[in-house]
């Protein structure tokens, strides 16, 4: 057998250790910037955390997945679940994603083309 099977432990080692109920522990970036809702911290984008994935759902054969991590500011627990039929990722429960909006201003070009005054 494997050196796994004679030590009596998983190939991914600790972060299999809620595997029997359909939880594994991997490493989630945040997609945006958010308000944790236990402290009322902001959160930036790309802050990364050890969080539960698990599946809990389906979008026509695509899994629905659930992240589920521990705000390192306080004691809060947040979820975020992915959206395929949005490809988007929607706050779930213990945070709110933060509304940034911005105004193009003259000579600056935006996503969708409109405001370009410019010439060169």
């Amino acid at each position: 057998g494997s050196i796994n099977k004679q030590q009596g432990s998983h190939p991914l080692r600790d972060r299999a250790r809620k595997l029997d109920q359909g939880i594994l522990i991997v490493r989630f970036e945040l997609p945006y910037n958010i308000w944790c809702l236990g402290c009322d911290k902001m959160v930036g984008m790309g802050v990364r955390y050890n969080a539960e994935k698990k599946k809990v759902g389906m979008y026509y054969t695509t899994a629905i997945l659930s992240f589920r991590f521990k705000c390192h500011l306080c004691d809060n627990w947040m979820e975020m679940q992915t959206d395929p039929k949005n490809t988007a990722y929607v706050c779930v429960s213990g945070l709110k994603q933060k509304i940034e909006t911005w105004e193009a201003e003259d000579g600056e070009m935006t996503l969708d083309g409109k405001n370009w005054q410019g010439g060169a």
